[in-house]
């Protein structure tokens, strides 16, 4: 029994470890003009998601449109923000700070289509 629970906690730990420290959430995030999504938001999510997250929609996300993607942006930054076995992309690397952050921006500013 002894040796189970130090195993367990043995893995806690090292999952915990593995994670890249995420800047916290802002309300009002820092954003330098406006973000677009044609430009900005779009060519992250095509590199970075679109590969799972197809039309199939793994996890119940499908992320191939604007309509798809503003819809479950709140969702997305997230995932993108979160630690351990729940930060996306899946496998990693982490996306930069700055990405997200940009990609924050995006919904702060209204999720344009633009």
């Amino acid at each position: 029994m002894n040796r189970f629970l130090f195993i367990s906690i043995c893995s806690v730990f090292l999952a915990s470890s593995c994670t890249k420290e995420k800047t916290p959430f802002t309300q009002t995030p820092t954003c330098n003009g406006t973000v677009s999504f044609a430009n900005d938001v779009l060519p992250v999510i095509q590199q970075s998601c679109s590969g799972c997250h197809d039309a199939n929609g793994v996890g119940g996300y499908s992320f191939t449109d604007y309509s798809n993607i503003s819809t479950n942006a709140n969702a997305l930054l997230s995932s993108l923000r979160a630690t351990g076995p729940q930060l996306m992309p899946q496998g990693g690397p982490a996306l930069p700070d700055s990405t997200i952050q940009l990609i924050e921006c995006w919904i702060y500013q209204g999720k344009l289509d633009n």
